[in-house]
């Protein structure tokens, strides 16, 4: 009489039939996908923090611009005539670290009983750059933000 657990079916690629589990394969496949899947997310994730540095830029230099504009609001009929002379350019340090974080340039332009105020606010990496070639080109010296104004007097 023959054992019965010493008896194997075999299947059409030598597997063993009825065999519970993964091949070695199947988990290498398997670890694979997961891998894969982890690591686009990590870009992601890379990519989304990399979004949200750029939007506190913009944000803040949105915020320094907004702020000139309404510190040039209260000036006098002859202190925006003394601003008209010369655009001013201001290196900032927002978080007092010791390293300049924004160049803002204000321009004011006289017309008549009105001025027109042009507030430019670029990252730090424009400090090297003369205030005519920013003024003249805002875009192309990619300006964080731009916002202009007519104050009456």
């Amino acid at each position: 009489m023959r054992d019965k657990n010493k008896t194997r079916k075999l299947g059409a690629m030598g597997r063993r039939l009825g065999r519970k589990g993964f091949t070695l394969i199947e988990a290498l496949m398997g670890i694979a996908f997961v891998g894969l899947v982890l690591l686009g997310l990590a870009q992601l994730f890379c990519l989304s923090v990399m979004t949200n540095q750029r939007s506190g830029n913009v944000t803040n230099a949105s915020f320094l611009a907004q702020q000139q504009i309404d510190l040039i609001r209260n000036y006098t009929a002859n202190e925006l005539r003394e601003a008209t002379l010369y655009p001013v350019d201001e290196q900032i340090d927002i978080n007092n670290d010791g390293t300049i974080d924004f160049r803002r340039i204000t321009q004011v332009k006289s017309k008549g009983f009105n001025w027109s105020i042009e507030i430019l606010v670029f990252s730090a990496a424009q400090l090297g750059k003369s205030v005519n070639v920013l003024i003249e080109n805002p875009n192309l010296n990619e300006v964080k933000a731009q916002i202009g104004t007519v104050i009456s007097r």
